[in-house]
């Protein structure tokens, strides 16, 4: 079974101020997209450079594929990408350049994220937006090109339900 890490970063959330429906966003979407069977491994944490940092490596020793959620905004304590950045050997723009292409359709603050992602390990992280919507909305952009990202560095082989998404493997 595949494990996937899906990983909230919120002081609110993780304090229990209010319910996390970004983690759970994610995870409703990846059920329609996958249909290798799957779990998740989900943690919710404080947004602090250190936790999320350490939180991204601990999941990387068993996901090859992790998702965040949070944190990705210009404000002091939105930290993800910098811990994204700390743990990756190599940075993959293109993500972050469609995701905020695809919010740009929506809304005009888009420029203000700061979604990312990058290889850690044999691990594909990408730093999705805090909005259930917009985690949809760029779910839908950049999942396509998951699967063979996966295989490019070695990840856990995952097939798409193409009833709702295709993903892209070239022909060989």
């Amino acid at each position: 079974m595949v494990k996937i890490g899906i990983l909230t970063a919120s002081d609110r959330a993780a304090k229990g101020i209010y319910e996390d429906l970004s983690g759970k966003a994610i995870i409703a979407t990846l059920d329609s997209y996958i249909k290798t069977p799957w779990v998740a491994e989900y943690k919710l944490v404080s947004d602090e450079l250190e936790c999320i940092k350490n939180t991204l490596l601990e999941l990387s020793q068993i996901c090859s594929l992790i998702l965040t959620t949070g944190g990705t905004g210009p404000a002091p304590r939105d930290v993800t990408p910098e811990a994204t950045e700390l743990v990756c050997e190599k940075m993959l723009p293109g993500f972050g350049e469609l995701m905020r292409s695809v919010s740009l359709q929506y809304v005009p603050t888009a420029i203000l994220s700061r979604q990312s992602a990058g290889i850690c390990d044999k691990s594909l992280i990408i730093n999705l937006p805090g909005k259930p919507k917009s985690i949809k909305e760029c779910l839908e952009a950049v999942f396509p090109a998951v699967p063979y990202c996966l295989d490019l560095i070695g990840g856990d082989y995952i097939e798409t339900n193409e009833e709702v998404i295709k993903a892209f493997r070239p022909k060989s």
